[in-house]
């Protein structure tokens, strides 16, 4: 049984930092590209940031671009995305999905449980 377990969220104050991670079980970590996704309410999820199974390849949304860091541990099988000078529209739930890298989140199979990422301005 695959299993992504979040962690991580919280608050925190406008160009603050926050790292999340996600612990995967159940599927052989190291062949698999993951992501992260993010979602308010009312909204379709949407795609943050996605690295390659080695970690050699990220792909990043315009939106995160420069502030956004995806990384893996392959020898914990977990994936973190480290956030810097948040902004209040960062707000949201936030979801690491397997496998792939793809923007679309049609194409996961899988999803974690999501953990709470608020920014106060």
């Amino acid at each position: 049984q695959v299993q992504l377990v979040e962690s991580g969220g919280g608050l925190v104050q406008a160009g603050g930092s926050l790292r999340v991670s996600c612990a995967q079980s159940g599927l052989t970590f190291n062949r698999y590209a993951m992501a992260w996704f993010r979602q308010v309410p009312g909204k379709e999820r949407e795609f943050v940031a996605g690295v390659s199974w080695s970690g050699a390849y990220t792909d990043y949304a315009d939106s995160v671009k420069g502030r956004f860091t995806i990384s893996r541990d392959n020898a914990r099988s977990t994936v973190y995305l480290q956030m810097n000078s948040l902004k209040p529209e960062d707000t949201a739930v936030y979801y690491c999905a397997a496998p792939g890298y793809s923007r679309r989140a049609s194409d996961y199979a899988y999803w974690g449980q999501g953990t709470q990422v608020t920014v106060s301005s």
